[in-house]
């Protein structure tokens, strides 16, 4: 794992400054670049890139998604799925990212710039995958997020097989218990989130939940083939 240079950017990292920014949207700035200190920064900040329109926006959700490590619901179906997969990390984090990107997937937000800044933030052992493989040894989904301290922010994942996705989730989730995590960020509470186990918590009770997680020792996840 390697240190960036810090960012040249500063971030709000209160609720209160965030709230005043924001008012009654998510956004908090627009602007600023994709360099991997600049990504840190604003993830220790409880801030994600995620483009509006052409301009990269800097989003702070209220009330913001997360999934307790010991509230993920695993049903009889998908204990099955677990099953049927092999599951690896970082492995192949390029192809997870460019699967999570498909121009053929509803609401595509995951343009070349954000592929380019997170596949360095990799190489940088900052940013990791979770693949979950077929038993004829394809790609079948998985999940990509950043990890700092005791925090795990999941960013964008994809199946192209039933339930390829939620077996690297419940992989990721046994990983983050075992090995000292403390927050798993999921930005929002959308409705396939919410059956896994998500809820909602208000921007003030994240913020604390992340600085607690922050204040753990670095993430280690298994390592890549």
């Amino acid at each position: 794992m390697q240190q960036p240079p810090p960012s040249i950017w500063h971030f709000p990292c209160t609720a209160a400054e965030q709230a005043a920014l924001a008012g009654e949207q998510e956004v908090v700035g627009v602007g600023a670049d994709l360099e991997p200190g600049t990504l840190l920064a604003a993830y220790s900040c409880g801030l994600f890139p995620m483009p509006a329109g052409r301009q990269l926006a800097w989003w702070s959700p209220d009330p913001r998604g997360v999934i307790p490590l010991d509230g993920l619901v695993v049903s009889r179906s998908l204990r099955r799925s677990c099953r049927r997969y092999e599951v690896s990390f970082d492995t192949a984090f390029e192809e997870v990212i460019s699967s999570c990107a498909s121009s053929r997937r509803p609401g595509g937000w995951i343009d070349r710039r954000i592929q380019s800044a997170y596949t360095r933030l990799a190489e940088l052992g900052w940013a990791h995958s979770v693949e979950a493989w077929s038993p004829t040894g394809e790609l079948a989904g998985g999940l990509y997020g950043v990890a700092v301290g005791g925090l795990f922010a999941g960013e964008s994942m994809f199946h192209r097989y039933r339930d390829a996705s939620k077996v690297a989730l419940v992989a990721l989730v046994g990983e983050l218990r075992a090995g000292g995590g403390a927050l798993l960020d999921v930005q929002w509470v959308t409705p396939h989130l919410a059956s896994l186990g998500a809820v909602p918590v208000s921007r003030a009770q994240y913020l604390e939940l992340l600085r607690s997680a922050l204040s753990l020792p670095q993430l280690r996840l298994p390592a890549g083939d």
